[in-house]
């Protein structure tokens, strides 16, 4: 491909290989009290695959955030390829040849893949000439990266590893040398993570530098040349990956020795707790999300839900939960729980002890303007426990309760009156969690539950989910993270388009078959309807 003709912008040389794609010297940022970077000094060679590791709130975000514009660095310096660079927003950052790919995907919905490589990189006020050549590049970039992806389809009509690659080909069109990813397979199945990882192998052997910011410490030993650790704002370590492990990343990340296995003994299942039966669900675009789910939960057990996201998880999250109406039939101890109607809400379903930490904490577990303790109460504030008398509720008692239940989930900061916006996605997420499994329930419905959240924090949320266990109640746990799947379930259930595609035991599958099964085949070649 000559590269010497501009694309999306004038081309820009790849940096000699002894002078650094990326140096950062000095750079701090402060909001308000809270020092988000400090002093931070980081060195990234070209042609090479960088990751950048640690907790919520460490500030990796923050970072790559004024390295792409986003935020101005209240002291430092930036070079690019050796030469010191400005870069008060976005456009200054793609012009000095730095493309970024966020988790959440910045693409017009409605508009053809053609149309979003182009938007923002036209050539003039006629269209019809960007968007011939931008078709003729994007041929070339298929071919070259395996970024494979028809043209013409709508963005909201493809998978999300497919808009993955759109956002890859919009920073390429714009011939970014350095390309920053930010999660990037937090959406994806095992499948379409290999075939990322792919594409970057290819990118770097083109010369093109890489920033990977993730929380999974398996990618970051398979795929990164060096490793970057942050703690605090501050940058504690950069190691050469070959030479360092898990384990060593994860303590530099926390500063303490971390368990990444689950730690558990075999689970004694009891009773049948949760029964479901041809569960269907229709919206109200007349599309049918969830195809008649059948399954069971025992007490003492969990059963996983593996899948990509998008495929029917939530919504049964939804219809267990109360939010969501469906057909079908539900039994909860052995009686009838409704599904339609007054009494299908979650009101009604707390009342029969199911307890519920919804996929998005922000959109479904929190109020994010009020406080922790009134979050903390939030669904069971009627309990009669909490009545002062037959008008007011006794405030001081749930603040005192909504405290020893931070102090006991190690909420930090553990103070009830701060709002939920003011804590990081992980102080967030265990908030939510006191608030349910504190309720004791006989069934606790679990989605996502460390989305988002750093290492130090999974490890004390999956040891709540198996101490719950092992109190003998029933969990059913969605999350897109097969490891985490593998490790917490006794026994796995694969979803695919509203469809149950089977069962596994942990012990007697692996990813590959569990991947194949989220991606509809059930056995080799074969492709579910």
């Amino acid at each position: 491909m000559d590269w010497t003709k501009p694309q999306g912008r004038p081309a820009t040389a790849a940096p000699p290989p002894d002078v650094p794609a990326i140096e950062l010297k000095g750079i701090s940022k402060a909001f308000g009290p809270v020092q988000a970077s400090k002093d931070i000094a980081i060195r990234v060679m070209p042609g090479t695959i960088h990751g950048i590791i640690g907790e919520n709130g460490a500030g990796k975000s923050t970072l790559m955030s004024i390295l792409y514009g986003f935020y101005k660095a209240d002291a430092g310096e930036i070079f690019i390829s050796g030469q010191k660079t400005d870069i008060p927003d976005s456009q200054s950052a793609i012009r000095a040849g730095i493309g970024m790919v966020f988790q959440h995907f910045k693409l017009v919905q409605n508009f053809t893949v053609l149309e979003n490589v182009v938007l923002g990189a036209e050539d003039g006020a006629l269209l019809k000439p960007s968007l011939a050549k931008a078709r003729k590049l994007l041929k070339e970039l298929a071919e070259e990266y395996e970024l494979e992806v028809d043209p013409d389809e709508r963005i909201e009509e493809l998978s999300v590893g497919h808009q993955q690659r759109v956002e890859i080909l919009k920073a390429l069109y714009r011939q970014a040398n350095i390309l920053i990813l930010d999660e990037p397979t937090g959406v994806l199945t095992p499948a379409e993570a290999d075939h990322l990882f792919r594409i970057l192998e290819g990118l770097k052997a083109e010369g093109k530098t890489i920033i990977l910011i993730t929380h999974k410490l398996r990618e970051i030993m398979e795929i990164t040349d060096t490793v970057s650790v942050m703690r605090r704002g501050e940058m504690t370590a950069t190691v050469k990956t070959a030479e360092t492990s898990p384990e060593e990343l994860a303590e530099l990340m926390v500063g303490r020795k971390v368990l990444l296995r689950v730690d558990k003994k075999p689970a004694t299942p009891g009773k049948t707790v949760l029964e479901v039966e041809n569960l269907r669900v229709v919206d109200d675009d007349g599309v049918e999300r969830l195809r008649g789910i059948s399954l069971n939960v025992r007490a003492g057990e969990i059963l996983g839900i593996a899948g990509v996201s998008g495929n029917g998880q939530s919504q049964l999250l939804e219809v267990l939960g109360g939010i969501e109406e469906a057909t079908g039939s539900i039994r909860v101890n052995g009686d009838e729980v409704d599904l339609t109607g007054r009494h299908s809400d979650g009101q009604t379903r707390r009342a029969r002890s199911i307890a519920h930490v919804p996929e998005d904490r922000q959109a479904r577990g929190l109020i994010m303007d009020f406080t922790a303790w009134e979050n903390i109460v939030f669904g069971y504030h009627h309990d009669p426990a909490y009545q002062k008398n037959a008008l007011l509720m006794d405030n001081a008692k749930m603040v005192a309760e909504a405290e020893a239940k931070m102090q006991r989930f190690d909420v930090r900061p553990p103070n009830p009156q701060l709002s939920a916006k003011n804590f990081s996605g992980g102080n967030q997420q265990k908030i939510v969690l006191a608030r349910e499994i504190e309720r004791n329930p006989d069934l606790l419905l679990v989605g996502q539950p460390t989305r988002g959240v750093d290492i130090g924090a999974i490890e004390f949320i999956h040891q709540q989910l198996i101490e719950l266990r092992d109190a003998g109640k029933a969990i059913l746990l969605v999350s897109v993270e097969l490891d985490e799947i593998l490790s917490l379930s006794d026994r796995i259930a694969v979803m695919f388009d509203g469809r149950i595609m089977g069962e596994r035991l942990p012990s007697e599958t692996d990813v590959r078959e569990l991947g194949l099964m989220m991606a509809g085949i059930t056995d080799e070649g074969e492709e579910a309807a």
